[in-house]
């Protein structure tokens, strides 16, 4: 498996993200066995960047990566995320220094580690400067509890400011083929500071793989039925990008998810998806992607795709967004 740079942090160019391993999409149901197997099988290919967050169950997520990963620490990038986790009593996103200290407690507890290699707040606090809670976090580099630190879902700006503090290793957002955004401002501003970029959802939750052409197969606790992309008639506008995802992975005898990950890692050196997945042969496929070339007029066409119709996310979350 080739290699990232993100700032000076090393990590598999392809990487897991594994928050479907407890929640939120269909068929996930929780198997914590399978799911450690998948983990292991990824570890196998090479893949080191593991991707949790606090959130995500609450709890539960990370404490499943820890059982994962325990005894093969050391093959491990782990990276986690605090701040939509009440601890303080404060709202959230807290992004408070002492948010931050409780929050980091509880996560090396959970992983089993005593440090995190990449830490980022999920979302900016709007509440408290990004100094303070940065100038939290370069405590926690400075203590070893912490190796690197980073941001999710943030502007421009605040990345300008929040790196004049400590150096960001990496900014974790959406970026695929059907969320373009990041090119306006955020990815400019991260290859000017030399800041790594973490596209999560590289494969538009599942949409572009192709596999997802109707809501009719979508559990009825699935996410996705209220996402603006996939619901309100915005799924059919949004197959052609689907569906010339899929003529070229027909032209070169890949599979569609491929495809959208070789695009995606053809942006540059510095970005390092994290596509999930709770199947083994999902990551074999997804970790194969590295082996894909799209030639030059292939490479055309998808970037001539229509941008999906539809925010990317409900109107609470897209508040928290680009903060």
């Amino acid at each position: 498996m080739p290699r990232a740079l993100l700032g000076g942090l090393e990590v598999s160019l392809i990487g897991l993200g594994v928050m479907g391993m407890s929640a939120f999409y269909t068929g996930a149901g929780r198997d914590d066995a399978a799911a450690v197997r998948t983990v292991h099988h990824a570890l196998d290919l090479g893949v080191t960047h593991l991707d949790t967050a606090e959130a995500y169950g609450p709890f539960v997520n990370e404490e499943l990566l820890g059982r994962a990963v325990r005894g093969r620490r050391d093959e491990v990038v782990l990276a986690t995320k605090f701040g939509l986790v009440p601890h303080t009593g404060r709202p959230v996103p807290d992004g408070s220094p002492a948010g931050v200290a409780a929050a980091v407690e509880g996560s090396l507890r959970r992983l089993g580690t005593d440090h995190i290699d990449l830490y980022y707040q999920h979302r900016v606090d709007p509440r408290v400067p990004i100094e303070d809670t940065v100038g939290a976090l370069a405590e926690l580099v400075e203590a070893g509890t912490v190796r690197h630190i980073g941001l999710s879902e943030a502007s421009a700006a605040t990345i300008r400011r929040a790196h004049a503090v400590h150096p960001l290793a990496a900014v974790q957002t959406e970026y695929s083929l059907w969320t373009r955004d990041v090119e306006t401002d955020v990815l400019p501003t991260l290859r000017a500071l030399g800041i790594g970029l973490v596209p999560y959802a590289p494969l538009g939750h599942g949409f572009l793989t192709g596999t997802v052409r109707s809501l009719d197969g979508l559990d009825a606790g699935d996410w996705r039925r209220s996402n603006p992309r996939f619901a309100g008639g915005n799924l059919v506008r949004n197959l052609h990008i689907a569906d010339e995802v899929r003529d070229i992975a027909d032209e070169l005898g890949a599979t569609p998810a491929q495809v959208a990950l070789a695009w995606l890692l053809g942006r540059g050196d510095d970005i390092a998806p994290i596509p999930g997945t709770t199947r083994i042969e999902r990551v074999t496929e997804n970790a194969a992607a590295v082996d894909v070339r799209l030639s030059a007029v292939q490479t055309a066409r998808l970037d001539a795709l229509r941008p999906a119709v539809g925010e990317r996310h409900i109107e609470p979350d897209m508040v928290t967004i680009d903060r």
